[in-house]
Parts: C-alpha cells; sequence; structure tokens
C-alpha cells in the first residue's frame, strides 16, 4: 500500500502530492522541502494533523526537534497542528483528496506504481494549470498566482509566472 502526501496553498489553491511507500518522518520533512522550494512566494503556516511524521508525540524527544519542525524552522514558517477529532479544520487537503482518488485509484487499475505516480502528477498539471476555480474568480491556480505577481511581485521569492531557458 501506498501513502499520498498532499499540500494545498490556502490562497492560490497550488496543488502538490507525492506517493511514496511509508509515512515516515524523514519522508514528510523532504516532501514539505520541495513543496516549499517549489512555492514562488514565502509561506508563513503549514497546518497539519497531528501524525507522528508532522509532529513530536507526548512520549517522543528528539535532539533538535522532529525532523518536520526543523524544515519548517529552516524557511521561517510557523507549524500549527489541527485540533485531534476535527477533520474539518483540514477541509482542503480533504477537498482536493476525493477528486485526486476518483481521477485516478477510483477509475483506473494500475499496472505499477510509476503508472499511477504518473498519472497523479498529469492531474496535478492539470488542476493546477487548467482547473478553473470559483473561488479564485474564474481562475486556475497558476493564473492566479501569475496575478498575483503583477500585482504585488514584494511578495514573491522568485519569479515562476515565465517559463524558464533551459
Amino acid at each position: 500500500m501506498k501513502r499520498i502526501f498532499v499540500a494545498i496553498d490556502r490562497t492560490s489553491k497550488v496543488a502538490f502530492a507525492e506517493l511514496h511507500p511509508r509515512a515516515t518522518r524523514m519522508i514528510a520533512a523532504e516532501f514539505l522541502r520541495r513543496v516549499l522550494q517549489a512555492l514562488p512566494y514565502k509561506v508563513h503556516t503549514v497546518l497539519t494533523d497531528n501524525g507522528v511524521q508532522f509532529t513530536l508525540q507526548a512520549h517522543q524527544w528528539f535532539p533538535g526537534g522532529h525532523r518536520f519542525g526543523r524544515v519548517c524552522r529552516e524557511f521561517g514558517v510557523e507549524h500549527r497542528l489541527t485540533k485531534p477529532a476535527h477533520p474539518w479544520t483540514n477541509g482542503q487537503v480533504e477537498r482536493l483528496n476525493r477528486p485526486l482518488k476518483e481521477a485516478t485509484v477510483l477509475r483506473y487499475h494500475y499496472q505499477t506504481t510509476e503508472q499511477l505516480n504518473e498519472h497523479l502528477q498529469a492531474f496535478l498539471l492539470a488542476y493546477n494549470h487548467a482547473k478553473r476555480l470559483k473561488t479564485l474568480r474564474g481562475l486556475t491556480p497558476h493564473e492566479f498566482v501569475c496575478a498575483q505577481h503583477q500585482q504585488n511581485p514584494a511578495i514573491f521569492t522568485q519569479d515562476r509566472t515565465r517559463p524558464t531557458s533551459p
């Protein structure tokens, strides 16, 4: 069984997802690092559930803290946790999980994990660049980011609105 890590930006609705064999502290921290490096603007807060891959449990102690927390500190991001038994506080990811699953594993049978991952990434590419969202006033997540970059370029750490040369 594969685990899927999903991240969605609350403002732009840009989505990321990756398949992994397990949901470990190291995998969660590296996923967060890739998400934060991919976004062209500063992230202020990350909201996660209380899973062991995201936060220390009451009986745990690690020198330097949890790996996920160390990545948050490295990027200057506040890490907040949802309240236990309150799944609606993590609603944007929950809302994205359903169409992700409906477009992939519930619709197709994959011979290999690589096929599933390729289809998952194709879905995310289409979602981020072609799916017009009511919450963004009919813009795609990518169009919204481009519009925000034109309005306020100071909040961006890099210009990913234009394709780069090889």
